[in-house]
């Protein structure tokens, strides 16, 4: 795992180049504070700062081959590095170090950007073509690792985060209104956007060839969610996905230093913790956060499953307080605006988990988008059949829709009734299965002064995609997860940035190439979709406690705008003043007031979902823009970078006998 940086200009000359890329890494030391190194040619530069994880002794970066044509700056991990290892030293491909990155770089010697598609992992990376003079910038296809760029007349400048733009000379960040109103109302960025103006995303199993003035944007491997259906038994069915889970988990176990797994007491992380349990050869160290507010907290079912599977389990315990003190450090880190705090306490976390030695963990993200977790799945299925079902029907399939949620009445139901009657038919096109998700957007979209469609993007996202219109409404909202609030959140604001915020990596199993496959091999095959997570809960009968396998899925949550009510942070009441607010030009200063005065002078039962996901988005809009816009004049982030050691440092502009120097 690392972070890289860069950029192609003409224009910037002599000292100020080794000066402005040695900033750049400097803003992203705590992706990689193990080691940092940069290499220039003639109108580049590109480097990267290492956390050391696979050939801690020889896979420092830059990277070159022999020849000194091909140069390579890798954030992330190939788990299948073994594997294509002994078949590139088939082809006769010979290799100096046991590194995952060299396998990357002889692969795309080997086979082109072809060879993207044999990857399994997680990656960001920047391959330099010194021949050429093409850079080709590459991410993984599920997103699991972010890759970002900003064209700008002077300069192409690209990095893991955003940040390290504020090192080129003459950049500026500034909030984009209409990408904000995307945001706000599909809960998460889209695929190759960000909350700001003229900056990019390299999107999900997308590949990015910058060659002078051209620039060429391509999908190595669409997403798929449909599979040949699985033709066994049941028995076989539950059979085969466990084997699939099995050999991830070990995939995902290679390291050279220890790896511990995040335990929530929910089905899908016990899993990957019993699966890393049997295949370690020492005691798992499991890691997880309670908390002061019980709504929340989930302890209990933590430590049943670190008992009945014997690991060496440490839990954090996170307060309110704790929320909204970190709350501008976590958003610092994540680079856009949230719609939930849930990302800070995983900040937290990884503070905690690297604090107790450990680098790597594994985490259960992508299981309830691969084994049809969440509740939308059910909403949908039961949406698209309510036109031809009885009132009995209806009120039956209702009282089994949110097992999760024990107060579930008859009141509620009448409200469902009324709700789902109005939603039985679509709206936005290709967009059904979110639709009721998507109207707490729209309330949170009035925060906005332009506000135009906020769905257009989205809208044209589904509508351009090959094959989506043929997708069933469930097989689209599964979609949909893994494009937008998958990749958008859960993996990066919530997951990779919170971790790597202190150097700490996740790994996702239920994001194998393999284990997605079988999932849409077996979905829907052997239920009918109302019963949660039937196939994992038979593979694994008998192997975790049976609260586990029994127990409604509880999605993990934590303190919203009540975080902030009880500790009245200073920094909010700076944020959010008259005068704060006016700096604020995309945002509607009455609106906002007054959903602040609401929030904070009502009773939190009182607080609407909408209106607390509100509060959330405009609080974090505010520590964003104070952090990137407000305060970029002096140049300073929110966290000030450490002085950073470069290692390894290769000017190839000087010395074309120099490409040995990668250590």
């Amino acid at each position: 795992m690392c972070g890289l940086a860069g950029f192609l200009s003409a224009e910037l000359q002599g000292d100020a180049v080794p000066q402005v890329i040695t900033s750049m890494l400097s803003l992203i030391h705590h992706r990689g504070p193990d080691e940092a190194g940069y290499y220039l040619d003639d109108g580049i530069a590109m480097g990267a700062v290492r956390l050391s994880i696979i050939d801690i002794a020889g896979g420092s970066q830059p990277m070159a081959d022999r020849t000194g044509r091909y140069w390579i700056c890798f954030n992330g991990e190939l788990y299948n590095h073994i594997e294509l290892r002994d078949e590139l030293r088939g082809l006769g491909r010979t290799f100096r170090t046991h590194s995952d990155t060299e396998v990357v770089l002889q692969a795309w010697i080997q086979w082109g950007p072809a060879c993207l598609t044999r990857f399994n992992g997680a990656f960001g990376l920047a391959i330099r073509d010194a021949a050429t003079g093409e850079l080709f910038l590459a991410r993984d296809r599920y997103g699991k690792r972010p890759l970002f760029y900003a064209d700008r007349p002077d300069a192409f400048l690209f990095a893991s985060e955003m940040k390290a733009f504020r090192a080129f000379p003459g950049f500026r960040f500034e909030l984009d209104p209409r990408e904000l109103a995307s945001i706000f109302a599909v809960w998460t960025t889209l695929p190759d956007r960000t909350p700001f103006r003229d900056i990019r995303q390299v999107p999900v199993g997308g590949l990015l060839t910058v060659r002078g003035e051209r620039r060429t944007l391509s999908t190595y491997e669409q997403l798929r969610v449909d599979a040949p259906p699985f033709t066994g038994t049941e028995e076989d069915a539950a059979a085969f996905v466990r084997e699939e889970l099995r050999k991830s988990v070990e995939l995902r176990l290679r390291s050279d230093v220890e790896v511990g797994v995040y335990l929530s007491g929910g089905l899908d992380s016990s899993i990957v913790t019993k699966l890393a349990t049997d295949l370690s050869r020492s005691q798992v160290r499991t890691f997880s956060v309670e908390f002061e507010d019980k709504t929340f907290d989930e302890s209990g079912s933590q430590r049943s499953v670190a008992a009945h599977l014997g690991t060496l389990h440490s839990s954090l315990a996170i307060s309110s307080a704790d929320i909204a003190e970190n709350f501008p450090a976590a958003v610092y880190h994540a680079e856009v605006p949230a719609f939930r705090t849930a990302f800070v306490p995983m900040y937290l976390l990884s503070r905690h988990v690297r604090d107790s030695g450990i680098k790597v963990i594994l985490s259960g993200e992508g299981a309830d988008e691969a084994f049809l977790g969440y509740s939308l799945f059910r909403e949908t299925l039961l949406r698209t059949s309510w036109n031809e079902l009885s009132d009995e029907e209806k009120a039956a399939k209702l009282g089994s829709l949110y097992p999760e949620l024990g107060h579930f009445g008859p009141g509620h139901r009448k409200h469902l009734t009324g709700l789902f009657s109005q939603f039985s038919t679509e709206r936005l096109p290709g967009l059904f299965s979110h639709e009721l998700r998507y109207q707490n957007g729209r309330f949170a979209v009035r925060l906005l002064k332009d506000r135009d469609e906020p769905f257009g993007d989205v809208l044209d996202l589904v509508r351009t995609t090959p094959g989506y219109a043929a997708l069933s409404p469930t097989q689209k909202a599964q979609w949909l997860e893994y494009k937008t609030l998958l990749a958008g959140y859960l993996l990066s604001t919530q997951g990779e940035r919170m971790g790597l915020a202190h150097s700490v990596e996740n790994r996702c199993p239920f994001l194998d190439p393999a284990v997605v496959r079988a999932a849409a091999s077996v979905n829907l095959g052997y239920d009918d979709g109302f019963q949660e997570k039937a196939i994992l809960k038979k593979a694994f009968h008998g192997e975790l406690p049976q609260s586990s396998l029994t127990r409604p899925k509880q999605p993990y949550r934590a303190p919203g705008a009540a975080a902030f009510k009880d500790r009245r942070p200073d920094y909010m009441e700076l944020l959010l003043s008259d005068t704060e607010l006016a700096h604020l030009d995309c945002v509607d200063p009455v609106f906002a007031r007054k959903l602040v005065n609401k929030v904070m002078s009502t009773p939190d039962p009182e607080i609407s979902t909408k209106e607390d996901q509100a509060f959330v988005y405009l609080l974090s809009t505010a520590v964003l823009n104070h952090q990137y816009v407000r305060n970029q004049e002096d140049r300073v982030s929110a966290e000030p970078a450490p002085r950073m050691e470069i290692r390894t440092a290769v000017d190839h502009r000087l010395s074309r006998l120099s490409v040995g120097g990668t250590r």
